[in-house]
């Protein structure tokens, strides 16, 4: 395939960073630790590591690959793909659905970093942590989350998204994920050796790191702990793959997916290491995930610490950065396709993109939740399925195993196509059969 000019990362790190930060977000900090929690701790993590292990060796390099390969989002890499059989307009049209789905992902992302904005400006004015027990909490997040009172700082943090979008790829992702991720560790770091010192801290440690045989032997902890790791290292055949258009041939794919997964996964335990032990100094059981979470129970606790104000600030800012370089890669896919589609710049593309996921987003407030379910139960497996297919089926084993091993000294191993063609492939479908069944498990 001719590959045509485009933007790229400056640098291997930066692309690092960008891939990290696509993969870092709210399923990191407000459902992982619930999950340790809830699900037998270490018997929680044994199943975690194994599937991350597993997604990130064959999805996560398969979608990289899959975008360098094409350099171009989904809808006309999978063209490409069935265009070799005379089915270009087949395969683009499927293309959409995780096109779409990035744009749809991205418009409930942006009601969720409303409410992180005004939330983290909050903890410098006090307004944040100014209700006086969790009921109070609870109040001030219901009034605002289902309301339109949000809608200043949802636009706020929309425009804040895209003025570094505009500025591209090496210029605006790049540079923004290369400050905010370095950043985002280097905060949760300090808060999870605050919190250690505090008393009651081991006790959550120790809750973290136990082995519930009994857990570890329901299959419900294997089926939650493969969703977790799914969706956390962001295979939906948008995000990953649109990164991966803008890689250059040189660089090695399989130790960029290995150092992607590695920290990604270093970012949950960390937020485990930060939540968990953080309840226990209250006497409390980690029982509740999501905005409750975060925008409930977390700022009940910490008005409670000593520097509370303080440990708010650090953990907000943290987490806005977290949000952020999410938000900015589930709009980049939709960017690039409307830049392919209809032959337009970077600018005019984000205006047009940023237009429609405000309006909507703007519109969704009240229903948010439910419009976040129905994106990740069905919309981003399939999408994942669909480009596993695309690239480990329809473009065959020669083609992968050629694009795979560019920029490397040593070949992949021989194990790796099987494992994604049947193993990744069969996962897909499995996450998007048990999140139908269950309502969600990731």
């Amino acid at each position: 395939m001719e590959k045509t000019k485009r933007d790229s990362f400056a640098s291997r790190w930066g692309f690092i960073m960008a891939c990290i930060g696509s993969a870092v977000g709210m399923g990191n900090i407000w459902l992982f630790p619930t999950r340790v929690s809830m699900l037998g701790g270490g018997a929680f993590l044994i199943p975690y590591f194994i599937f991350v292990v597993l997604i990130g060796s064959t999805g996560v390099i398969g979608e990289m690959a899959f975008g360098r390969s094409t350099r171009s989002g989904p809808i006309d890499a999978f063209g490409y793909a069935t265009g070799t059989k005379g089915k270009k307009a087949v395969g683009q049209a499927v293309g959409t659905i995780p096109a779409l789905g990035s744009l749809a992902l991205a418009i409930g992302y942006s009601v969720v970093m409303g409410w992180i904005l005004k939330y983290m400006i909050g903890t410098f004015t006090g307004s944040t942590l100014a209700a006086d027990s969790a009921e109070g909490f609870g109040g001030a997040f219901g009034a605002m989350a289902s309301s339109f009172g949000n809608n200043i700082w949802q636009i706020a943090a929309v425009v804040i998204t895209f003025v570094i979008l505009m500025f591209g790829i090496g210029s605006g992702i790049e540079k923004a994920n290369k400050i905010m991720m370095p950043l985002f560790f280097f905060l949760f770091l300090g808060l999870g050796v605050y919190i250690a010192f505090q008393p009651g801290a081991l006790d959550g440690f120790r809750y973290i790191f136990r082995v519930d045989f009994t857990a570890l032997a329901d299959p419900k902890t294997w089926i939650y702990a493969l969703g977790q790791a799914f969706f956390s290292l962001s295979v939906a055949g948008n995000g990953t793959l649109i990164y991966g258009s803008y890689l250059s041939d040189k660089e090695d794919i399989p130790k960029s997916a290995r150092n992607v997964a590695f920290f990604d996964t270093m970012a949950a335990v960390l937020a485990s290491l930060v939540i968990i032990p953080a309840m226990a100094t209250a006497g409390a059981q980690l029982n509740e995930g999501g905005p409750g979470l975060m925008f409930i129970y977390l700022p009940n606790l910490f008005k409670s610490m000593p520097a509370g104000n303080i440990i708010a600030i650090v953990f907000f800012v943290a987490v806005f950065f977290a949000g952020l370089t999410s938000l900015i890669n589930l709009y980049e896919t939709p960017i690039a396709t409307v830049q392919e589609r209809f032959k337009l710049g970077r600018v005019p593309a984000c205006i047009i993109v940023a237009v429609i996921g405000l309006g909507v987003s703007l519109c969704i407030q009240g229903i948010v939740s439910d419009w976040m379910d129905i994106v990740s139960i069905y919309i981003c497996p399939l999408g994942a399925g669909l480009a596993g297919i695309m690239f480990f089926w329809v473009l065959g084993k020669k083609f992968v195993e050629s694009e795979v091993n560019k920029g490397r000294i040593k070949p992949v191993g021989k194990w790796f196509y099987p494992l994604a063609k049947y193993v990744f492939c069969g996962v897909c479908v499995l996450v998007l059969v048990a999140g139908a069944l269950l309502g969600g498990i990731g």
